[in-house]
């Protein structure tokens, strides 16, 4: 009897993990391109409306590149990344290939408020995907692009690579992107670029959530505090700390959980520390 007890009680602990997303563009990227655009032509574009974060000013994350996919069958997904060179960014690998959709070209948006329009707008299909890159769990998320030279301005500035061994456990971050600012948003939310402040907490504390299965040392999570966390569309975008010219990525945009954004769960990011020696040597 006692044994039969621990069995369904791991059974339940199992089914108690929050599920992420199977098939990223299917279920977050296609449907989020197409109410960015929908919003971004409707809107007036005064500012004034604003859910779950705050506006992000043009310049104030001039690491940011807002990413509009074209798959391969025609259709359009979105993602971030973040600018490191002249001809390198970094984004999530599941933007690229997920659950059996592939990308075929990368449309980098940089110095924009908006993805649809305005900025500089580079193609590429030149993507880097990390080897042991796993779409089931996420792992390994993380993929280099490659492009043609983007020259620097006050706008466009590129970002700074965590190193060491610190797991930034307690420190307060900012994410940034032009996904949606919460679960179940309309077109009349204001659809400029974003930013939120977020707390990194233990990956212990975040395996409570997601299970050991998902939550690796080469994760990194946030707490969501006051309904702040990023969302649908944010994927491949930039955790960073500091600011001005001092701001480092500590991480990458991965996954949340599947049932949505606004639950007050934690946010999962692939750990930059982690893929430093990956990245450095691709730059």
């Amino acid at each position: 009897m006692k044994f039969l007890l621990v069995v369904v009680g791991l059974a339940l602990a199992v089914a108690a993990e929050e599920q992420i997303f199977s098939n990223y563009h299917e279920e977050i990227g296609i449907p989020e391109a197409a109410r960015i655009k929908f919003a971004e032509d409707a809107q007036d574009f005064d500012g004034s409306r604003i859910v779950g974060g705050q506006i992000s000013s043009l310049g104030a994350h001039p690491h940011l590149g807002g990413l509009v996919i074209t798959l391969t069958d025609g259709r359009q997904s979105v993602c971030g990344s973040s600018l490191l060179t002249n001809t390198r960014l970094v984004t999530a690998a599941h933007c690229w290939r997920h659950g059996g959709v592939q990308a075929r070209q990368f449309t980098v948006v940089l110095g924009s408020v908006r993805l649809f329009s305005g900025g500089l707008r580079v193609n590429s299909n030149n993507v880097q995907m990390h080897a042991s890159y796993n779409e089931d769990r996420l792992a390994n998320d993380i993929a280099i692009i490659v492009t043609s030279h983007i020259s620097y301005t006050n706008v466009i500035q590129r970002i700074a690579i965590a190193s060491g061994s610190n797991n930034y456990a307690g420190t307060w971050a900012t994410a940034a992107g032009f996904g949606r600012t919460a679960d179940n948003v309309g077109i009349s939310n204001s659809q400029e670029k974003r930013h939120v402040n977020m707390q990194v907490i233990t990956n212990a504390v975040c395996a409570n959530t997601f299970g050991s299965d998902v939550i690796i040392a080469s994760t990194l999570c946030t707490a969501t505090t006051g309904g702040q966390s990023t969302c649908g569309g944010d994927s491949g975008g930039p955790l960073a700390i500091g600011s001005g010219t001092s701001r480092t990525l500590i991480g990458i945009t991965s996954f949340g959980s599947r049932a949505g954004c606004s639950r007050g769960l934690p946010a999962g990011f692939a750990r930059v520390t982690s893929f430093n020696s990956w990245i450095n040597a691709r730059l």
